[in-house]
């Protein structure tokens, strides 16, 4: 059986850090952004694979990944890989903005933002975009879904 490799060291310029900090404190982020943005920082302040494994509640093989992809390309590093399927038609600035606005505005004449809704006031094409934005803001919804806790009528006794 081979020995395990040591972990990759982490230096972060001041920039980087800055950026890293921002993501881990900001509200509404995706949740994926922050733990590799969590990850990074811990590394960097010397924690060991197994340490930041517990501390993030992520596997070993999960940190050793982000690490070495963020020593390897830096910030770069930590967007995800393309994935198979056919390009989009729309960039990823055009659908960062159109999720924000979903989680952080409401439209004047609805209580939540309907695709085509969303579509016209993005400036895009219901028919040929409109699939792209629901699938975005079908995503975004479940990861906040994901990241709600249980509201408990009756709490625990201890």
């Amino acid at each position: 059986m081979g020995r395990a490799k040591k972990a990759i060291a982490i230096k972060l310029s001041d920039e980087e850090r800055d950026v890293l900090e921002r993501l881990v404190r900001r509200r509404k982020v995706a949740r994926g952004d922050a733990l590799r943005a969590e990850i990074i920082l811990r590394a960097a302040d010397g924690m060991n694979n197994c340490e930041i494994a517990d501390a993030v509640r992520a596997t070993r093989q999960t940190v050793r990944t982000w690490r070495e992809r963020f020593a390897k390309h830096r910030l770069d590093g930590l967007d995800d890989e393309p994935r198979c399927g056919a390009p989009r038609k729309i960039g990823d600035d055009r659908i960062e903005d159109i999720v924000t606005r979903t989680l952080e505005t409401k439209p004047e004449d609805a209580t939540h933002w309907s695709t085509r809704g969303l579509a016209r006031a993005s400036g895009v094409s219901a028919s040929t975009d409109g699939t792209q934005i629901g699938q975005c803001c079908y995503t975004e919804r479940s990861k906040k879904k994901r990241q709600r806790k249980p509201v408990h009528a009756n709490p625990p006794l201890t």
